[in-house]
Protein backbone atom coordinates (compact mmCIF):
# COMPACT_ATOMS: atom_id res chain seq x y z
CA UNK A 1 0.00 0.00 0.00
CA UNK A 2 1.41 3.41 -0.68
CA UNK A 3 0.79 4.54 2.96
CA UNK A 4 3.32 1.66 4.49
CA UNK A 5 6.23 2.77 5.77
CA UNK A 6 8.38 0.17 3.68
CA UNK A 7 7.17 -1.20 0.42
CA UNK A 8 8.22 -4.46 -1.02
CA UNK A 9 8.15 -5.76 -4.27
CA UNK A 10 9.48 -8.55 -6.51
CA UNK A 11 10.16 -9.26 -10.08
CA UNK A 12 12.31 -11.48 -12.41
CA UNK A 13 13.91 -12.78 -8.94
CA UNK A 14 15.12 -9.69 -7.01
CA UNK A 15 13.57 -8.23 -4.52
CA UNK A 16 13.29 -3.97 -3.37
CA UNK A 17 12.72 -3.03 -0.43
CA UNK A 18 11.71 0.88 0.13
CA UNK A 19 12.17 2.91 2.74
CA UNK A 20 8.80 4.76 2.39
CA UNK A 21 8.91 8.11 4.75
CA UNK A 22 10.24 10.71 2.99
CA UNK A 23 8.93 13.48 4.75
CA UNK A 24 10.86 12.47 7.79
CA UNK A 25 13.75 11.31 5.88
CA UNK A 26 13.32 7.68 6.44
CA UNK A 27 14.29 7.94 10.06
CA UNK A 28 14.19 4.81 12.49
CA UNK A 29 10.77 5.59 13.85
CA UNK A 30 8.65 2.50 15.59
CA UNK A 31 6.58 1.91 12.34
CA UNK A 32 9.41 2.03 9.69
CA UNK A 33 11.65 -0.33 12.30
CA UNK A 34 8.82 -2.54 12.67
CA UNK A 35 8.22 -2.31 8.69
CA UNK A 36 11.36 -2.94 7.46
CA UNK A 37 11.61 -6.18 9.64
CA UNK A 38 8.52 -7.55 8.23
CA UNK A 39 9.63 -6.86 4.59
CA UNK A 40 13.31 -8.49 5.46
CA UNK A 41 11.26 -11.64 6.32
CA UNK A 42 9.12 -11.56 3.39
CA UNK A 43 12.33 -11.92 1.17
CA UNK A 44 13.95 -13.88 3.01
CA UNK A 45 10.11 -16.43 2.91
CA UNK A 46 10.62 -16.27 -1.00
CA UNK A 47 13.49 -19.19 -2.41
CA UNK A 48 12.85 -17.57 -6.01
CA UNK A 49 14.66 -14.20 -4.67
CA UNK A 50 18.36 -14.06 -6.56
CA UNK A 51 19.56 -10.35 -5.03
CA UNK A 52 17.96 -7.77 -2.92
CA UNK A 53 18.02 -4.27 -3.10
CA UNK A 54 17.20 -1.75 -0.69
CA UNK A 55 16.31 2.04 -1.46
CA UNK A 56 14.89 5.06 0.36
CA UNK A 57 12.26 7.18 -0.93
CA UNK A 58 12.57 11.04 -1.22
CA UNK A 59 16.34 12.58 -1.07
CA UNK A 60 16.86 10.63 1.85
CA UNK A 61 18.53 6.72 1.93
CA UNK A 62 18.21 6.95 5.76
CA UNK A 63 18.92 9.93 8.10
CA UNK A 64 19.21 6.76 10.92
CA UNK A 65 17.48 7.93 14.55
CA UNK A 66 14.30 10.60 14.58
CA UNK A 67 16.05 12.60 17.13
CA UNK A 68 12.48 14.65 17.87
CA UNK A 69 11.36 10.72 19.54
CA UNK A 70 12.39 8.08 21.30
CA UNK A 71 15.95 7.02 20.35
CA UNK A 72 15.92 3.71 21.89
CA UNK A 73 13.33 0.97 21.75
CA UNK A 74 11.10 -1.06 24.38
CA UNK A 75 9.43 0.17 28.28
CA UNK A 76 10.86 -2.64 30.25
CA UNK A 77 14.47 -3.75 29.24
CA UNK A 78 17.83 -2.77 30.71
CA UNK A 79 19.16 -0.10 29.16
CA UNK A 80 22.03 -1.59 26.26
CA UNK A 81 18.51 -3.90 25.35
CA UNK A 82 16.95 -0.59 24.42
CA UNK A 83 19.82 0.48 22.42
CA UNK A 84 20.81 -2.66 20.62
CA UNK A 85 16.33 -3.26 19.90
CA UNK A 86 16.88 0.29 18.03
CA UNK A 87 19.03 -1.18 15.26
CA UNK A 88 17.84 -5.00 15.52
CA UNK A 89 15.63 -4.67 12.12
CA UNK A 90 18.25 -3.11 10.54
CA UNK A 91 20.49 -6.10 11.23
CA UNK A 92 18.38 -8.30 10.24
CA UNK A 93 19.86 -7.83 6.61
CA UNK A 94 22.65 -10.19 8.10
CA UNK A 95 20.21 -12.76 7.92
CA UNK A 96 19.12 -12.63 4.09
CA UNK A 97 21.09 -15.43 2.24
CA UNK A 98 21.48 -13.86 -1.25
CA UNK A 99 23.41 -10.64 -2.18
CA UNK A 100 22.06 -6.93 -1.18
CA UNK A 101 22.79 -3.93 -3.12
CA UNK A 102 21.84 -0.76 -0.94
CA UNK A 103 20.65 2.11 -3.56
CA UNK A 104 21.81 4.95 -1.28
CA UNK A 105 19.66 7.70 -3.29
CA UNK A 106 20.37 10.43 -0.85
CA UNK A 107 21.53 11.05 2.53
CA UNK A 108 23.06 8.12 4.29
CA UNK A 109 23.84 9.07 8.05
CA UNK A 110 24.09 7.58 11.60
CA UNK A 111 22.05 4.47 11.45
CA UNK A 112 21.23 4.41 7.89
CA UNK A 113 25.10 4.25 7.31
CA UNK A 114 24.72 1.48 9.04
CA UNK A 115 22.20 -0.24 7.26
CA UNK A 116 24.36 0.28 3.99
CA UNK A 117 27.14 -1.38 5.28
CA UNK A 118 25.24 -4.68 6.14
CA UNK A 119 24.54 -4.62 3.20
CA UNK A 120 26.98 -6.15 0.77
CA UNK A 121 27.36 -3.43 -2.06
CA UNK A 122 26.75 -0.24 -1.99
CA UNK A 123 25.85 2.43 -5.36
CA UNK A 124 25.23 6.01 -4.03
CA UNK A 125 24.05 9.17 -5.25
CA UNK A 126 27.50 11.42 -5.99
CA UNK A 127 25.22 14.93 -4.51
CA UNK A 128 24.40 12.59 -1.29
CA UNK A 129 26.03 13.23 2.25
CA UNK A 130 27.50 9.77 4.11
CA UNK A 131 28.57 9.23 7.38
CA UNK A 132 28.59 8.55 11.21
CA UNK A 133 28.01 11.86 13.11
CA UNK A 134 27.47 10.45 16.04
CA UNK A 135 30.69 12.61 17.73
CA UNK A 136 28.58 15.16 17.18
CA UNK A 137 26.02 14.40 19.00
CA UNK A 138 27.44 13.65 22.22
CA UNK A 139 26.71 9.45 20.80
CA UNK A 140 28.75 6.23 20.72
CA UNK A 141 28.00 4.70 17.46
CA UNK A 142 25.59 1.80 17.23
CA UNK A 143 24.55 -0.79 14.75
CA UNK A 144 27.90 -2.11 14.51
CA UNK A 145 29.13 1.17 12.56
CA UNK A 146 32.94 1.07 14.17
CA UNK A 147 33.16 -2.83 13.51
CA UNK A 148 31.80 -2.77 10.08
CA UNK A 149 33.25 1.02 8.70
CA UNK A 150 36.76 0.37 9.25
CA UNK A 151 36.39 -2.97 7.42
CA UNK A 152 35.53 -1.28 4.64
CA UNK A 153 37.31 1.76 4.21
CA UNK A 154 40.32 1.28 6.53
CA UNK A 155 41.12 1.91 10.09
CA UNK A 156 42.79 4.84 10.38
CA UNK A 157 40.39 6.48 7.55
CA UNK A 158 37.07 5.19 10.22
CA UNK A 159 38.80 6.63 12.74
CA UNK A 160 39.33 9.92 11.06
CA UNK A 161 35.73 9.50 10.26
CA UNK A 162 34.24 8.55 13.30
CA UNK A 163 36.08 10.83 15.65
CA UNK A 164 35.09 14.03 13.80
CA UNK A 165 31.62 12.85 12.95
CA UNK A 166 32.65 14.33 9.58
CA UNK A 167 29.84 13.69 6.62
CA UNK A 168 31.74 13.10 3.11
CA UNK A 169 29.90 13.34 -0.31
CA UNK A 170 29.42 11.08 -2.65
CA UNK A 171 32.83 11.24 -4.85
CA UNK A 172 34.88 10.95 -2.26
CA UNK A 173 33.18 8.29 -0.42
CA UNK A 174 33.55 6.48 -3.38
CA UNK A 175 37.45 7.16 -3.52
CA UNK A 176 37.53 6.01 -0.08
CA UNK A 177 35.85 2.82 -1.00
CA UNK A 178 32.68 4.05 1.35
CA UNK A 179 30.64 3.10 -1.96
CA UNK A 180 31.39 0.64 -4.94
CA UNK A 181 30.37 3.25 -7.46
CA UNK A 182 28.75 6.88 -6.68
CA UNK A 183 26.32 8.04 -9.18
CA UNK A 184 23.62 10.88 -10.06
CA UNK A 185 21.00 10.54 -7.98
CA UNK A 186 18.40 9.44 -10.43
CA UNK A 187 21.10 7.12 -11.92
CA UNK A 188 21.24 5.19 -8.57
CA UNK A 189 18.52 2.53 -8.20
CA UNK A 190 18.57 1.94 -12.11
CA UNK A 191 22.23 1.05 -11.97
CA UNK A 192 21.65 -0.89 -8.64
CA UNK A 193 19.14 -2.69 -10.36
CA UNK A 194 21.15 -3.35 -13.37
CA UNK A 195 23.66 -5.11 -10.83
CA UNK A 196 21.41 -6.95 -9.41
CA UNK A 197 19.84 -8.25 -12.26
CA UNK A 198 23.86 -9.39 -13.45
CA UNK A 199 23.51 -10.85 -10.06
CA UNK A 200 20.73 -12.63 -10.55
CA UNK A 201 22.37 -14.10 -13.77
CA UNK A 202 24.88 -15.90 -12.24
CA UNK A 203 23.81 -19.55 -10.56
CA UNK A 204 21.94 -19.07 -7.75
CA UNK A 205 23.13 -21.93 -5.16
CA UNK A 206 27.04 -20.82 -6.02
CA UNK A 207 26.18 -17.68 -5.54
CA UNK A 208 24.82 -18.28 -1.84
CA UNK A 209 27.30 -20.35 -0.83
CA UNK A 210 29.81 -17.71 -1.95
CA UNK A 211 28.42 -15.47 0.36
CA UNK A 212 28.50 -17.46 3.04
CA UNK A 213 32.20 -18.37 2.58
CA UNK A 214 32.66 -15.00 2.21
CA UNK A 215 31.96 -13.66 5.46
CA UNK A 216 33.07 -16.83 7.23
CA UNK A 217 36.30 -16.38 6.35
CA UNK A 218 36.58 -12.86 7.10
CA UNK A 219 35.13 -13.70 10.66
CA UNK A 220 32.25 -11.85 10.46
CA UNK A 221 30.11 -10.76 13.21
CA UNK A 222 28.90 -7.50 12.89
CA UNK A 223 25.41 -8.57 15.34
CA UNK A 224 27.81 -9.32 18.67
CA UNK A 225 29.36 -6.19 17.87
CA UNK A 226 26.04 -4.21 17.59
CA UNK A 227 25.49 -5.42 21.16
CA UNK A 228 29.17 -4.54 22.79
CA UNK A 229 28.53 -1.30 21.37
CA UNK A 230 25.09 -1.04 23.06
CA UNK A 231 26.75 -0.86 26.31
CA UNK A 232 28.95 2.37 25.43
CA UNK A 233 25.80 3.74 23.66
CA UNK A 234 23.33 3.67 26.64
CA UNK A 235 26.25 5.45 28.95
CA UNK A 236 25.81 8.44 26.40
CA UNK A 237 22.77 8.27 25.90
CA UNK A 238 22.53 9.39 30.03
CA UNK A 239 24.74 12.32 29.40
CA UNK A 240 24.30 16.14 29.13
CA UNK A 241 26.44 15.98 26.14
CA UNK A 242 23.92 14.46 24.01
CA UNK A 243 21.04 16.48 25.50
CA UNK A 244 23.33 19.47 23.96
CA UNK A 245 24.14 17.38 20.83
CA UNK A 246 20.25 16.50 20.13
CA UNK A 247 19.20 20.48 20.75
CA UNK A 248 22.22 21.76 18.59
CA UNK A 249 21.04 19.66 16.11
CA UNK A 250 17.36 20.45 16.14
CA UNK A 251 18.56 24.39 16.17
CA UNK A 252 20.80 24.18 13.55
CA UNK A 253 23.76 25.71 15.39
CA UNK A 254 27.39 24.41 16.71
CA UNK A 255 27.20 21.94 20.52
CA UNK A 256 28.99 22.98 23.12
CA UNK A 257 30.00 19.90 25.21
CA UNK A 258 31.13 19.80 28.55
CA UNK A 259 32.52 16.23 28.84
CA UNK A 260 29.40 15.38 31.46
Amino acid sequence: MADDAVLYRSADTIGLITLNRPDNRNSMTAELLDGFAAAVATARADRNLRCVVITGAGSCFSAGADFKAEIQRGDSRLPHERSFAMYEPFLSVLDVEVPVIAACNGHTVGGGLGLALVCDLRIGSRDAKFGANFARLGLSPGMAISYLLPRVVGPARAAELLFTGRLVRGDEAERIGLLGEATPAEDVLPRAMELAATIAAAAPIAIRMTKRSLYRGLGWDPRAAAEQEAFAQAITIATDDLREGIAALLEKREPRFHGR
